[in-house]
């Protein structure tokens, strides 16, 4: 969370004032809007959901919506649905169902009627209001877009696809807030995924969410609360696994902050540093080696080389991950770098281009993609300038971006559902790929390395081209300088294509992939003996 432009924020909070008698963003009412997951599998309802946050500030009856749905070959409905939804909670998510829609892509237009109503839910003379999308000050509405799949998005036989950052309402502060274990339990099965780590904020933890400058009796309170309700979340056989989690600040080798995931710790792990509510007081809680002694639980490097501005870097002393915050030598060391982080932008490339360097260096970390998603279902919006200004992207969606990790052979032992110690065991291993939408995965022969590519037609079809990165070893051991561009990479490729690489004086080899749409894929490195 900043206060400062340049940071990419999420379902945005449009009342705090920071003690300002003023607010371009104020108004009496509650934060609306519709949202809705990005995709939806075969065999999963279409469906929406009204967020309203801060209604117990402002009572509001949500009388109905009114819904418009275009697609393509000159699809389109209509529908009303009267809702009468009094939202007196301080989050409320109301699901609304849109109705079997064949495979495509689809536009969906709301609007939303609504009035305030008095504390005790009774009718004032307050005047019916009507708002397309959103009752955002200042954003112009933007439709959903949402695309019904017609197979199953593909995966990896024996692997599970996760989203391995993301925020709860638990993450609620000055400028965002997120959506509830249970909305993105549901999203999660929309969408596809077989996991989710709720990642909230250390430093949110340890402040109420009733006034975010306020510090909670013991962060563990609340902590403890996100783990009781994804427990229940997990007594459904047939939902997705949640993990409560935790995104750590962290002090690097040089002091600064870092932000560090946490998958599924045994406790809470504390993180202030650049909370925002010390002001220029923002030295680390605690350094990273100090960290990992507290927890056995997998650790991950969270955006390490998103570029930020100056103003950041002095007043919330943040920084960048570099290689001896990695904690190698340790008994506990960082599993993986969170690279992809919902888009493939300038800190994507620094993240990648740092993660092949360790892999030079004998390094082996698990290339990891989330989204920093706090809601934003279908798209973002968010804070721009605080108290002045907001915005809208496409940028930060759930579940968009997925890690997709192989269970381990010991797998079998935790029974036939996902458990937190599957997970836990399979991150342990060394097979994994990060995508937004093709499967790219590796099998280790006795001398080869297969790797398998497999795409619908949802996300495109055929590959663009399919590219084999090696790094040779010398007879002494020494890892070439750079990487080689193997000779069975393909330039184009049908929507299953198979490649066996010799590996011989190969230290390890990697996969990538496009589609013909623009979807990515990268595998580990399938490290050889």
């Amino acid at each position: 969370m900043s206060f400062l432009p340049g940071e990419k924020l999420h379902y945005a909070e449009t009342h705090f004032k920071f003690k300002l008698p003023w607010s371009l963003l104020y108004k009496p009412w509650p934060e609306i809007l519709a949202d809705a997951p990005f995709q939806f599998v075969p065999g999963v309802e279409p469906i929406l959901w009204l967020v309203v946050r801060d209604a117990h500030r402002f009572p509001t009856l949500i009388e109905k919506i009114e819904i418009s749905i275009t697609g393509s070959e000159n699809f389109s409905t209509n529908k009303s649905v009267d809702l009468h939804i009094r939202a007196m909670e301080q989050f409320g998510f109301y699901p609304v169902r849109l109705g079997k829609l064949p495979a495509g892509i689809y536009e969906i237009d709301c609007t939303i009627y609504a009035k305030r109503i008095s504390e005790n839910g009774e009718p004032t003379a307050d005047k019916e209001r009507c708002f397309r999308r959103w009752n955002l000050p200042g954003l112009k509405p933007k439709p959903l877009k949402i695309q019904v799949l017609a197979e199953e998005p593909p995966k990896a036989p024996g692997f599970v696809a996760g989203e391995m950052h993301c925020h709860t309402h638990y993450s609620a502060d000055h400028v965002e807030h997120g959506a509830s274990p249970a909305v993105l339990q549901q999203t999660a099965q929309a969408v596809g995924l077989d996991f989710v780590s709720c990642t909230d904020h250390a430093y949110d933890f340890a402040f109420t969410t009733e006034d975010y400058t306020k510090e909670a009796d013991t962060p563990l309170t609340r902590f403890d609360a996100l783990r009781e309700e994804v427990r229940k979340l997990n007594e459904a056989d047939d939902m997705p696994l949640m993990i409560a989690g935790e995104e750590v600040s962290a002090g690097n080798s040089k002091g600064e902050n870092v932000h560090m995931t946490v998958l599924g710790p045994e406790g809470y792990l504390p993180g202030l540093g650049d909370c925002g509510r010390n002001w220029l007081d923002n030295k680390p809680t605690f350094k990273i080696p100090k960290l990992l002694e507290m927890t056995a639980a997998h650790c991950f490097a969270a955006h390490p080389m998103q570029p930020m501005g100056y103003l950041e870097k002095f007043i919330f002393r943040r920084g960048y991950w570099s290689h001896k915050d990695l904690n190698l030598d340790a008994t506990h060391k960082i599993r993986g770098i969170q690279f992809w982080n919902g888009i493939r932008d300038e800190g994507f490339k620094l993240g990648r281009e740092w993660w092949i360097e360790e892999l030079g260096k004998g390094n082996f970390l698990l290339p990891i993609g989330g989204n920093d998603a706090h809601g934003d279902l279908n798209d973002t919006t968010s804070v721009s300038m605080p108290l002045i200004s907001l915005r809208h992207s496409r940028e930060h969606v759930f579940g968009k971006v997925r890690t997709v990790i192989k269970f381990g052979i010991r797998n079998s032992e935790f029974g036939t559902k996902v458990s937190s110690e599957a997970i836990h065991e399979a991150f342990a291993g060394d097979n994994c790929y990060i995508t937004d939408g093709p499967a790219l995965w590796w099998e280790r022969g006795e001398k080869t390395v297969t790797f398998h590519a497999c795409n619908t037609q949802d996300f495109g079809g055929a590959f663009r081209y399919i590219r084999i990165y090696g790094r040779k070893r010398s007879a002494g051991g020494k890892l070439a300088k750079n990487e080689t561009v193997c000779i069975e990479s393909l330039v184009a490729a049908p929507a299953k294509t198979d490649i066996t690489v010799n590996a011989d004086n190969f230290a390890y080899l990697r996969a990538e992939c496009e589609t013909a749409t623009g979807k990515f894929a990268m595998t580990s490195a399938a490290v050889l003996a």
